[in-house]
């Protein structure tokens, strides 16, 4: 009887050769598998601005956090400031990595700290930018300067543009060096929803905040009764800033990110449930309205966190 072996003698080879040949590209693609970045940190801190009710503040950015913790392997914590206006202390005793900041307290970060903006989110209809906005309830009547003479004004913050730096420079333009003794009273509301929410039940007479706090406020009762009589030119929204001392590469890191979620289908996910459809590389140069504003009433940037304690 004849063996069949020597037959499948070469069909066994092939099929072993087969087999080493798959082998050796399975261990070539392990070895182009990327390792995860060994960062300096293992943790990344970033602060919000408390511009609304603060559990509705870091709910809403918590899906943006959660993108950039599972695709950097970091913890990333997101912590609410107090006030507007210690924003260079909350870099420091915060040990902040990084905090979603507004044009007046970005401007300032980059002016004190050396911080770096990154990028600001754009919103529906392609805004990317907001504008603060001074008002009066329609049924009071004020609408220029003399009509706010001996009136309530509520601001947000002495470090927002919107809630503090657009008044200034509005009253400056109409050549009122003293809005203090042109005015009743001056107080601070602390948020630009409180800030609204005190002209509309008569609190103030006049307020000040911004245009997408504005527009969002109760379902758009703002709009409905509360007359603009002054704006500011548009300025970034919330930037991403981080700190000078962060790491280069994982600063780069998280710019592409933010970048490209759109591109990424839990990405887009993030960014729907922020209420965002990409951000936008932003640059020094975009805070340049802020610092014209402060330039034409004498302000400071570099100087002021120490002229305001």
């Amino acid at each position: 009887m004849k063996s069949f072996l020597p037959r499948c003698r070469p069909l066994l080879v092939l099929g072993l050769l087969t087999l080493l040949w798959l082998s050796a590209a399975c261990d070539r693609n392990r070895e182009k598998t990327p390792e995860p970045p060994a960062w300096p940190q293992q943790r990344l801190l970033i602060g919000l601005l408390p511009e609304q009710d603060i559990f509705v503040q870091r709910q809403r950015y918590a899906p943006i956090a959660e993108y950039l913790a599972r695709h950097t392997g970091l913890e990333v914590e997101l912590r609410i400031m107090r006030r507007y206006g210690n924003i260079i202390d909350n870099f420091t005793s915060l040990e902040l990595d990084g905090a979603f900041l507004g044009s007046f307290t970005g401007a300032l970060a980059i002016e004190v700290l050396g911080a770096k903006p990154l990028a600001r989110p754009e919103y529906s209809g392609g805004v990317s930018t907001y504008y603060g906005m001074i008002f009066a309830r329609k049924d009071s009547k004020i609408r220029t300067a003399e009509g706010m003479r001996g009136k309530v004004f509520v601001m947000v913050d002495r470090a927002t543009t919107a809630g503090w730096l657009l008044p200034l420079h509005y009253f400056h333009q109409e050549g009122i060096s003293a809005p203090e003794a042109w005015l009743e009273e001056i107080y601070f509301a602390g948020t630009h929803e409180d800030a609204i929410r005190d002209v509309i039940e008569g609190r103030a007479d006049i307020g000040a905040a911004k245009d997408l706090i504005f527009d969002r406020f109760e379902g758009g009762r703002a709009r409905e009764l509360l007359e603009i009589i002054a704006v500011s030119p548009p300025v970034p929204s919330n930037t991403l800033v981080v700190s000078s001392a962060l790491d280069p590469a994982l600063r780069e890191r998280l710019q592409q990110l933010l970048l490209t979620m759109q591109d990424d289908p839990s990405g887009r996910e993030a960014l729907a449930k922020f209420g965002a459809e990409r951000f936008l590389a932003t640059g020094v140069e975009d805070y340049n309205p802020v610092l014209d504003y402060a330039w034409d009433i004498g302000l400071d940037l570099a100087d002021y966190h120490y002229r305001n304690q």
